[in-house]
């Protein structure tokens, strides 16, 4: 997550998801950031939407009115409003900067983990997604992804995961179905995607959290309809991981 993005319409779909899988099911969330630089590209100035409340308001009112906010002179883009402006209700947040650096990485995940200890459901929102094979873990440009590693840590701890993923340069549908698949088979974890129109949000399960976690899916598309489609659930062919105790 970069701050110059706060507040975009993946922002709004983003929120209005975790608002309402937190409303439905009664889960304590947890938002780790995993903030970078802002690099001053302008490739998601997607912000349009909040000038037309004809179109938009009426998927969460709420939400809507609190980012418009960002129309008002002097108010800066920054992760920190979603906090302030208590955009999801009795979230905790994990709010500093990650870099590339290996030891660095080890740190802060170290310290994430203990600040969004007790949250049921965990946010991670890297730049990109998932990490790809071409950018190993602590190498540069590595910030922008979450890697396999630190997914096993927090759902080894009992947190189901939300997960942020950018789409590649790839069909979608068979990019979408072949990563739940891995996460279903990595985490031992039922897996539901979320589709966007610009980035897929992929939700991993712990077992005592699957009843509450599918009420409040099964809200998802009606409330978000046309904005997030719910995909079918992906299942492991194996036991999932038994949390730390």
């Amino acid at each position: 997550m970069k701050n110059q993005y706060f507040g975009d319409v993946n922002d709004y779909r983003k929120y209005g998801l975790l608002r309402t899988l937190s409303r439905t099911s009664g889960l304590s969330i947890g938002v780790c950031w995993l903030l970078t630089k802002d690099d001053k590209r302008t490739d998601g100035e997607f912000r349009n939407y909040l000038s037309a409340p004809h179109l938009w308001q009426h998927y969460d009112s709420e939400l809507y009115n609190r980012l418009q906010r960002l129309l008002q002179p002097g108010v800066q883009r920054s992760v920190r409003y979603a906090r302030e402006w208590n955009l999801i209700p009795q979230a905790t947040y994990f709010e500093p900067s990650l870099v590339d650096k290996h030891t660095d990485r080890d740190a802060y995940f170290k310290a994430a983990w203990a600040a969004l200890h007790g949250c049921d459901l965990i946010f991670l929102d890297p730049d990109n997604g998932i990490e790809v094979q071409s950018t190993r873990r602590g190498t540069r440009g590595s910030a922008k992804y979450v890697y396999w590693l630190e997914l096993q840590q927090a759902f080894s701890r009992g947190n189901s995961l939300l997960i942020y993923q950018h789409f590649p340069r790839k069909p979608r549908k068979c990019f979408i179905l072949s990563l739940a698949h891995r996460l279903a088979e990595e985490l031992g974890a039922l897996v539901t995607p979320f589709l966007t129109a610009h980035v897929v949000f992929f939700l991993v399960q712990q077992p005592g959290h699957t009843a509450a976690l599918r009420a409040a899916t099964a809200e998802v598309g009606p409330v978000w309809r046309g904005q997030i489609d719910v995909w079918p659930d992906v299942w492991p062919r194996e036991p999932i991981l038994k949390p730390i105790q």
